[in-house]
């Protein structure tokens, strides 16, 4: 008897998973103590049939499928992007969202079809080392979807467990370690059959050993890696909701500027502390700094004497290097009332950082690719990169390394700034990340972004302050909790005082490097089961 169930099904079924799957990256409409539970039942279904396929490339069908729903509603917000603010086309607009939504999706479907290729013939293998190999192979496929053509590992499972046991191991291996865990864990519950009673015949080893990993987070979320270094800082961020539509309008540009200062300049309130610095957010000026009336850096500098602070703010630079050539960055600039204003107006002031990873399409455009970039109406849209490890600001004798908009996705690019320098220069004892999220409305991806944001300070141990155009602005601690955040879409300041950390976990000493290797010797070892000759 035939007990395999009809395709269409099986399409329905994994479908229906992965429309649930992608709810699983930010709070809302799910509830955050959900989140890891949820991505884990939902993966669990692709990962049971993924188990049940004949050959690789019915499993390559099946996760690709599964993929194409997750990412293509886990990203829906692009299409906010292209139509509403880029002015593409709706029909184009959804097209690029499926696009890229198909593209990503072959991950999934290449994991399993590896899972698959892998498993012995002629002979049963073990729950276990399924389990195993699945979810090196996922792991493998989500490391390799961070990393090829600029990477995007927007919507990594590791995000969903922010809130969850795994987190705890966010210091050791980092998020995509953290999603072999989870991969490990939806596996296990994928071994659990059905018998024709519709009892339960548990596979004890994997479950046993994918419980004990999951278990092992909560000790570990409870080591502490890092430690205080120095006196808290005090901090305004400045969130201006400038509405995407207007930000780039010349007629409305001054309006902007003002509406900015003014925020800025606001008296603390009672009880509040002085800031000792001011953030503004990613392009809060949306012109280069030459292109400035001198007056409006005049200002500026009058408002960091009179608030006795230093302002910090995203701003595109133009600058002449020494030999005469041109360069043109998107970057963080810190300046104070004694900052040279010769210096502010050739983009020369000693703290500055110049965005090295950038978005493919709204700040470089890709090979072959200048007919979609025509199509769309982006500015600045053409940026030089920044240099590998840039020294971090040094605030008042506090340590602040900046990245910029989805910079922070990339946890491995963060870490030399926290590392001390070639010279021995100190290391980032807070995080920066200056946002534009304006591009995508009232959107998930303010609220993804924000999680991405809290597991950068777990894997790191440090602090992190988020600072939005439109939201979300937020203070998060070395623990990846939320101190303080502004309701998005609003105009307002945040006052926090953060407390700058300093020690290095095990993952900000070597990256993915130790997941890499163990995701490699799980493939290996079932590479080489699978070619052992059965006797």
């Amino acid at each position: 008897m035939n007990t395999t169930p009809p395709r269409w099904r099986t399409a329905a079924t994994l479908a229906l998973a992965g429309g649930v799957h992608a709810l699983a990256f930010a709070p809302g409409p799910l509830p955050a103590w959900s989140l890891s539970i949820v991505q884990v039942l939902a993966l669990a279904v692709l990962a049971r049939s993924t188990r049940d396929a004949r050959r690789g490339w019915h499993a390559f069908a099946r996760g690709w499928w599964f993929g194409l729903v997750s990412f293509g509603i886990g990203l829906y917000w692009l299409f906010i992007s292209m139509n509403h603010f880029g002015g593409l086309s709706a029909p184009l607009a959804v097209a690029g969202v499926v696009a890229l939504s198909a593209f990503l999706a072959l991950f999934a479907g290449f994991a399993g079809m590896l899972s698959v290729w892998l498993r012995p013939t002629g002979r049963p293998v073990s729950p276990l080392a399924h389990a195993l190999t699945w979810a090196a192979a996922w792991a493998a496929l989500e490391w390799l979807r961070s990393v090829l053509f600029s990477g995007f590992p927007w919507l990594n499972i590791g995000y969903a467990h922010v809130d969850g046991p795994l987190a705890g191991w966010a210091p050791l291996l980092g998020v995509h370690g953290m999603a072999l865990l989870a991969a490990l864990a939806a596996a296990a519950l994928a071994s659990i059959p059905l018998s024709s009673a519709g009892r339960l015949r548990p596979s004890l080893p994997v479950l046993g050993t994918a419980l004990a990993l999951v278990a092992a987070g909560w000790p570990l979320a409870r080591v502490e890696w890092s430690t205080p270094e120095g006196r808290p800082m005090n901090m305004r961020l400045v969130q201006g909701n400038i509405g995407q539509s207007q930000k780039f309008d010349p007629a409305l540009l001054e309006e902007g500027i003002i509406s900015h200062m003014r925020l800025a300049v606001q008296a603390p309130a009672a009880g509040e502390p002085a800031p000792d610095l001011i953030i503004l957010p990613e392009t809060v000026l949306p012109l280069f700094q030459d292109q400035l009336d001198p007056q409006v850096w005049e200002t500026w500098r009058k408002l960091a004497e009179r608030q006795n602070s230093a302002i910090a703010m995203g701003v595109p630079l133009h600058t002449i290097e020494a030999d005469g050539s041109q360069r043109y960055t998107n970057s963080a600039i810190g300046f104070d009332a004694n900052t040279p204003f010769e210096q502010i107006a050739a983009g020369t002031m000693p703290q500055r950082y110049d965005k090295r990873h950038l978005v493919p399409w709204g700040e470089y455009v890709p090979p072959g690719f200048g007919w979609f970039v025509q199509m769309l109406n982006i500015p600045l849209g053409e940026f030089d990169r920044g240099p590998v490890r840039q020294q971090p600001f040094d605030i008042r004798g506090r340590h602040l390394a900046f990245n910029i908009c989805y910079e922070d996705l990339f946890g491995p690019e963060l870490l030399p700034a926290i590392l001390p320098g070639p010279n021995g220069e100190p290391g980032a004892t807070i995080l920066v990340n200056l946002s534009n999220l304006g591009w995508f409305g009232n959107s998930w991806a303010l609220r993804q972004h924000l999680q991405i944001g809290r597991l950068r300070s777990v894997e790191t141990a440090r602090p992190m302050v988020t600072v939005t155009n439109t939201g979300i602005t937020a203070s998060i601690d070395a623990h990846g909790r939320v101190d303080a955040i502004l309701p998005p879409h609003t105009a307002g300041i945040l006052p926090v005082t953060v407390q700058g950390m300093t020690g290095l976990t095990p993952y900000t000493r070597y990256g993915d490097a130790p997941l890499l290797l163990l995701s490699g010797v799980l493939l290996i070892v079932a590479a080489a089961r699978r070619g052992r000759k059965t006797r």
